[in-house]
């Protein structure tokens, strides 16, 4: 069992920074992959964001890539999402993810096995 908890979440104005935060604790968090993923009302669960369990590989959505990085230190069992030049379609509840996973090829529709409760993120216009 690995549990997830998000923190960071707020209300910001367009183009205004944001770092999101995921804690960790179970099992072996460190062999773990990990994403972030989004949802918006109305809308499905896209995973934004995604690194391997050794934070060698990381993958991005197109539609963050660039303004986006997803980082993570193992010793301190976190993973980070640091969020740059937001959009208003940036707005949704944030979720952190992890699944056991050995590789460093993270693929893209891989089931993640453990989620955290999600942190709401809004961007004002």
């Amino acid at each position: 069992q690995v549990q997830l908890v998000e923190s960071g979440g707020e209300v910001v104005r367009t183009g205004g920074p944001l770092k999101l935060s995921c804690a960790a604790s179970g099992r072996p968090f460190s062999r773990c992959a990990m994403g972030w993923f989004r949802q918006a009302p109305g809308k499905e669960r896209e995973r934004v964001a995604a690194i391997s369990w050794s934070g060698g590989n990381t993958y991005y959505a197109d539609s963050v890539r660039g303004r986006f990085t997803i980082s993570r230190d193992n010793a301190k069992n976190m993973v980070y999402l640091q969020m740059n030049r937001l959009k208003p379609e940036d707005t949704a509840v944030y979720y952190c993810a992890a699944v056991p996973l050995n590789s460093e090829y993270v693929p893209p529709r891989l089931r993640y096995d453990y989620w955290g409760q999600g942190t709401q993120v809004t961007v004002s216009s």
